[in-house]
């Protein structure tokens, strides 16, 4: 499962707001500047965040963008779905009692790659905005698993 630029994006944009607003708008030309993103490519997303009532906007001169809510109120999860990117990592839509196959059948990983969906799901709604500005995500990343199954720390 890839999660796309969409919501990759989006995550960076609204961090970027919460470390550098201060209370005051953020202008999205500044948002594409330090996150290295198109700046047409933001105004498609914040249209949508707006719409997920996420981001509030500020019109005019020192005009920009602020959180909607707290920090730690805003959840990953919020953020990918408001700009219309699924979480899921099946080929088949979600809920549906028939499968993606030719057959109309689900394959025999179907449970596997459904659960794994809801796992990312549930972590993402796990995290807020807050939780990645204050660094409090770190968790077990940097850890990969040897052979015999038991973490060993990772190369830098």
């Amino acid at each position: 499962m890839k999660l796309s630029t969409k919501g990759r994006y989006a995550v960076m944009a609204m961090v970027d707001i919460a470390q550098n607003s201060g209370g005051k708008p953020v202008p999205l030309s500044d948002i594409a500047v330090r996150q290295e993103i198109s700046l047409s490519y933001l105004e498609q997303l914040f249209a949508k965040l707006r719409r997920g009532s996420l981001v509030d906007s500020v019109r005019g001169p020192g005009g920009g963008y602020l959180l909607a809510r707290d920090a730690g109120e805003i959840c990953i999860a919020d953020i990918v779905l408001a700009v219309d990117e699924p979480i899921r990592a099946t080929r088949c839509m979600p809920g549906q009692p028939f499968g993606c196959r030719a057959n109309r059948s689900r394959c025999q990983t179907h449970e596997l790659w459904e659960e794994l969906g809801n796992q990312i799901y549930l972590y993402l709604s796990s995290v807020s905005v807050g939780d990645v500005v204050a660094q409090r995500v770190l968790g077990t990343s940097g850890l990969i698993h040897s052979q015999g199954g038991g973490p060993v720390q990772a190369a830098q």
